[in-house]
């Protein structure tokens, strides 16, 4: 049972767990002091955050708290966004308790929100930032940077990344050995007189950066793949990652009012199936216009088939898998839009990332490195600039880049000269 706020017993508290937030100018604040309070780096158990109260001194300068309170439909909106924010922009994302407190004026209330300190490293993104993650050092409330971000996840112990997590719904017998057997002869591995079952095991990896496909249960002894082997290697991924799917749609028109109709391609599969069938459905897409009258002019290529792969692979590879989403990629009669499930990975910020300046950072460092030895994606860090650089050669306008707190959008535009040379009338 939740004990009632005393804010007689609050004010009274260590001012390091305690944030008092007179008019809210800004919600995001409070749910990023409540993900500090939750990551407890001072170990005091959790914090509030009290919203419509001041601290300021008395006649003795002595601290003490005016309740100034909120009006019943600005705290309604406050406690609706808060919640929100902590739902959807803290990762893993965090329930605060609310309660409403009597205030100094009786038309007014005060909202206290209580959070508890858990057992998790949780960061917090601002609309159209990469996610960070935040402390209570004293009284305010800082981002943990390198030492104080390192002793956190040791702290917390954080777990895996999600694809080198087991995928609790399967066991070995959902892996397809001959698609196993396919790769392992690809990446120069495979030994014919041992087969296959050296790697369906806990203890033989692929490679040093890359753990072994599978995991034994300590209590059952259960071997379980881990996600990105079941998303290369499963004979029914969608039933394990229900996410893990494309759809490839194409609409005539420059948006999608402009035409009756549609077409739409639902992928499945594996991961290395997606990519072939999502290859061959883009090189469609990479239509040549000619000009007959002119033998001198130069062949106008719409997109370079090169940027189109490239950003598929990292639609699919550096996507958040746990979100049940599909990847979208999109074509239209002027661009083709890329939609990545899940933002941009924690440390990587939009404006490096747009330039193509990012540090490399894996979200599923497993997979991007089995793509990468496959030869389907550019090596680590030159996806983004391998975009911009073929956009630009082939005479494209540059590519768009778009990023929310659910997904990242790739645009890339059809090359102008394509789009005149298509329309221009024929000579009668």
């Amino acid at each position: 049972m939740t004990v009632p706020l005393s804010l007689k017993e609050l004010s009274a508290r260590e001012i390091a767990r305690i944030e008092w937030n007179e008019n809210v100018a800004d919600t995001d604040d409070v749910a990023e002091t409540l993900s500090a309070f939750a990551n407890d780096w001072a170990n005091l158990g959790g914090g509030y955050v009290v919203c419509g109260a001041k601290e300021e001194k008395d006649e003795h300068g002595f601290q003490r708290v005016v309740l100034t309170g909120l009006t019943a439909n600005r705290l309604k909106e406050v406690e609706g966004k808060v919640l929100t924010a902590c739902r959807d922009r803290v990762s893993p994302s965090i329930a605060p308790s609310v309660e409403e407190l009597p205030s100094d004026s009786p038309d007014r209330r005060v909202l206290g929100f209580v959070i508890s300190a858990t057992r998790h490293r949780h960061l917090f993104r601002r609309q159209g930032s990469a996610g960070k993650c935040f402390v209570r050092i004293g009284r305010e409330t800082r981002e943990a940077r390198n030492g104080i971000m390192l002793q956190l996840m040791v702290r917390k112990g954080d777990v895996d990344e999600w694809d080198r997590r087991e995928c609790k719904t399967a066991t070995v017998d959902d892996l397809d050995l001959l698609a196993l057997r396919v790769i392992l002869q690809e990446l120069k591995l495979y030994d014919p007189e041992i087969g296959v079952d050296q790697y369906l095991s806990d203890t033989k990896a692929l490679h040093w950066m890359v753990p072994s496909l599978c995991f034994r249960e300590p209590l059952t002894g259960i071997l379980r793949p881990r996600n990105f082997a079941m998303l290369l290697f499963g004979k029914d991924v969608q039933r394990h990652i229900p996410g893990a799917y494309a759809l490839f749609s194409i609409y005539r028109g420059k948006d999608r009012a402009e035409v009756p109709y549609s077409e739409r391609n639902e992928l499945g599969g594996t991961l290395i199936d997606q990519v072939g069938r999502l290859r061959k459905l883009l090189s469609e897409q990479v239509t040549v216009a000619m000009d007959k009258a002119n033998l001198q002019s130069l062949n106008t290529q719409k997109y370079p088939l090169l940027a189109l792969h490239e950003a598929m692979i990292n639609a699919l590879a550096h996507r958040n898998y746990e979100v049940r989403d599909p990847t979208r990629i999109t074509c239209f009669a002027d661009r083709i839009e890329m939609v990545s499930p899940g933002s941009l990975p924690l440390g990587v910020e939009l404006e490096d990332f747009v330039r193509g300046t990012a540090r490399p950072i894996w979200r599923n460092q497993s997979l991007a490195w089995i793509l990468t030895k496959l030869q389907f994606a550019q090596n680590e860090g030159q996806g983004i600039q391998t975009i911009l650089r073929t956009m630009e050669s082939e005479g494209c306008p540059p590519p768009e880049f778009k990023v929310t707190a659910n997904h990242v959008v790739c645009l890339l535009p059809a090359n102008v000269r394509h789009r005149i040379a298509t329309s221009a009338p024929s000579a009668s």
